[in-house]
């Protein structure tokens, strides 16, 4: 099915009561009129219920990624001093103004 098709089908179950299953909708797209060629079209998607419209178009023609069902990575170890140095975790750090150089000692 071609994605102007899926549109079209799409267009046509505008107004369908949601969830819907697969012969809810077919029985919906019957009434409204759909020809031969998206009934067909609607026969392949798989039964269950459908939520939205974009589902039903998505079983038709797949247009999103596949989902990807990874775990989330652990974090590594930390990479050294955080950046700041110790003023970072402080609570009341230094303020940022322009120091004397010469009075801090290094």
């Amino acid at each position: 099915m071609e994605i102007s098709e899926q549109a079209e089908l799409q267009t046509l179950l505008e107004g369908v009561p949601l969830p819907a299953e697969k012969q809810e909708l077919l029985a919906y797209a019957a009434r409204e009129g759909a020809d031969a060629r998206q009934l067909a079209a609607l026969r392949t998607v798989p039964s269950g219920s459908y939520d939205s419209i974009d589902d039903v178009g998505e079983e038709l023609v797949r247009v999103q990624p596949p989902r990807r069902r990874e775990q989330p990575h652990s974090p590594g170890e930390e990479s050294g001093a955080p950046p700041g140095g110790p003023d970072y975790t402080r609570a009341h750090p230094q303020s940022g103004e322009v120091r004397d150089k010469d009075a801090v000692s290094g």
